[in-house]
């Protein structure tokens, strides 16, 4: 499909805000509308220990597996790190604190543990067209036996 809207930076990155307003408010933008409205009808989204959605339905799917085990999720807008690469593509970097059905968690809390994450997006025509979510998903720190050095007596 050709691309007829012309969007800057600054338009990607407020679809891209909106979706992670939507995100912490439970999948419903501060307008009332579905966060899956944010995304192309074909976009991808990629969670690990997921996969790969593809589709609204199957994105739906995911976000609604995803939910069933979040109690609250609040991302640090005021710290994320933005990369733009003169394309549709947009790379965020940030952290979040929120309650997990395993117990709460806060980046930097410790270190090693959840709430660090990297998104890269492809933004065009005002939609989410792709975005994959690079981040530890062990909200928990219940995953540390396979890990020698996070088991070590200080």
């Amino acid at each position: 499909m050709i691309s007829k809207l012309t969007m800057t930076d600054e338009h990607r990155k407020s679809v891209i805000l909106e979706y992670f307003r939507a995100f912490d408010n439970g999948g419903v933008t501060p307008e009332g509308v579905s966060i899956l409205e944010l995304f192309a009808e074909d976009a991808q989204v990629y969670f690990p220990k997921w996969g790969i959605a593809t589709g609204r339905v199957q994105i739906g799917e995911m976000f609604q597996d995803l939910g069933a085990r979040l109690v609250s999720i609040t991302h640090d807008y005021a710290h994320f790190n933005w990369i733009f690469s003169g394309t549709d593509v947009v790379v965020c970097e940030g952290t979040s604190h929120g309650e997990h059905v395993e117990g709460s968690w806060c980046a930097g809390s410790p270190d090693w543990g959840a709430g660090y994450w990297c998104d890269v997006f492809e933004v065009r025509d005002w939609k989410i067209n792709r975005c994959f979510i690079y981040l530890d998903p062990d909200y928990g720190a219940s995953d540390s036996s396979r890990y020698p050095w996070l088991t070590k007596p200080e």
